[in-house]
């Protein structure tokens, strides 16, 4: 904790003389609606803390809703936001989560003059802005980026047990058996979403980048052969995993602390697990914690973003402009990142202050330049809510059945109900 606190502090002071030069004469109060809560917390507070060293006029209500990804923190934003209770801001993933949901039922403000004024029509990356985009009308402001395809591993343990990290999902097979044998879990997953979570990667593994892109514009056919592999890929996978001993009562969290105790050998997961390895248990990337590409996606980036808006009747319009500045700004992902286990959405933000980002954190901000970019589903870029809800049904009938026509079939109906596989 002292440590957290620590890194907060040093991060917020950094900051703190672009924070005087800019402090407004705000009052009244700042609700946040997001679910960085427990070991995500201090990313979040660092950011209050800078923003509150520029308005500190302002009461600041950090009100977080705890779940893995967002899951539980969704119901209840919906309940507020058809409600007409809506936050100040809420945490939104960038993509089909925010425009295929809250933009086209006219719930959140145009924040296109805001971006015009702050010179963020330069600092973020066109793509990006893209996904934000709705008849020409931006709708966000992206605070980070992820990567969701992530394989963690524990380099001791590892150079240990003799095997070599896999870049292809039939290494992982046949490194299954040495890690079994061993009494070690050789992937391990936990609750139901980081089920879904592992499910984008091996299917991003199988199909390569086109073939992922195609499902959502209909190149890819949802019961064809190519996605019939994906879910027998998917089979043999978990075959080598946890799924139905411990792992619906495993928080990611617990996931990853399992490979660092070397109770199991891999994990995959986003690199907020690159915050919590970190910024949480002290650990050094390359040392403490490996990192590598999801087995068959080296050379692809699948990535998800955090952002925040302004919804239509927010109550408090001006502090929350304030906010969006702060998140927008150099100083504001510089405080946030590091701590996260991020990298910024600002192009030239790293650059402003390299030595914030460990080994992990600059190796990201390469690849993010260079590699294939795809959205993740699973966190909110590729398809609607819709979809998305939808797709847990799906994963129920694959664990229930096993079966690959069973499973692709119940996605081809999911893709015709939610619209949101391109046709």
């Amino acid at each position: 904790m002292k440590k957290r606190l620590l890194l907060i502090s040093l991060l917020v002071l950094t900051f703190a003389f672009v924070g005087a030069v800019r402090a407004q004469d705000l009052s009244g109060q700042l609700e946040i609606f997001s679910w960085w809560a427990g070991d995500e917390g201090p990313a979040l507070e660092a950011l209050i803390a800078l923003y509150n060293s520029q308005n500190p006029g302002v009461e600041v209500i950090n009100a977080t809703v705890t779940g893995g990804s967002g899951v539980n923190a969704r119901a209840v934003l919906k309940t507020r936001m058809l409600g007409g209770t809506p936050p100040d801001t809420f945490q939104v993933h960038a993509g089909e989560e925010l425009t295929g949901t809250w933009v086209v039922a006219d719930r959140m403000e145009d924040l296109s003059d805001l971006y015009a004024s702050e010179g963020w029509n330069e600092a973020f990356p066109a793509d990006l802005i893209d996904l934000l985009t709705v008849d020409g009308g931006i709708y966000s402001v992206p605070v980070n980026i992820h990567r969701s395809n992530v394989l963690w591993y524990n380099p001791a343990k590892i150079a240990e047990w003799g095997v070599t990290v896999p870049a292809t999902w039939d290494e992982f097979l046949a490194a299954c058996p040495t890690f079994q044998e061993a009494g070690v879990i050789p992937l391990v997953v936990g609750e139901a979403w980081t089920v879904n979570h592992l499910w984008e990667s091996v299917a991003l593994g199988v199909l390569g980048a086109d073939g992922w892109n195609g499902i959502w514009t209909g190149e890819t056919a949802p019961a064809g052969e190519e996605m019939l592999g994906v879910w027998n890929k998917f089979n043999e996978v978990l075959a080598c995993s946890n799924l139905g001993a411990d792992s619906a009562g495993l928080s990611w969290q617990q996931a990853i602390d399992k490979v660092v105790a070397g109770e199991a050998a891999f994990n995959i997961m986003g690199d907020w697990a690159a915050g919590y390895m970190t910024t949480t248990l002290g650990l050094e990337p390359g040392t403490g914690f490996g990192f590598a590409a999801a087995p068959g996606t080296a050379g692809t980036f699948m990535w998800l973003s955090d952002s925040f808006g302004l919804p239509v009747g927010a109550p408090n319009v001006d502090n929350t402009i304030a906010w969006l500045k702060v998140l927008g700004s150099v100083e504001g992902q510089n405080a946030f990142n590091p701590l996260k286990g991020s990298i910024p959405a600002r192009v030239d933000a790293v650059s402003a202050a390299p030595e914030l980002y460990n080994a992990y954190l600059q190796s990201a901000a390469a690849d993010w330049g260079s590699n294939r970019l795809v959205g993740s589903l699973v966190h909110g870029v590729a398809a609607n809510e819709r979809f998305m809800g939808d797709f847990n049904t799906v994963m129920e009938v694959f664990v229930a059945s096993r079966s690959a026509e069973a499973s692709a079939n119940a996605m081809a109906a999911v893709c015709i109900t939610s619209g949101a596989c391109g046709g």
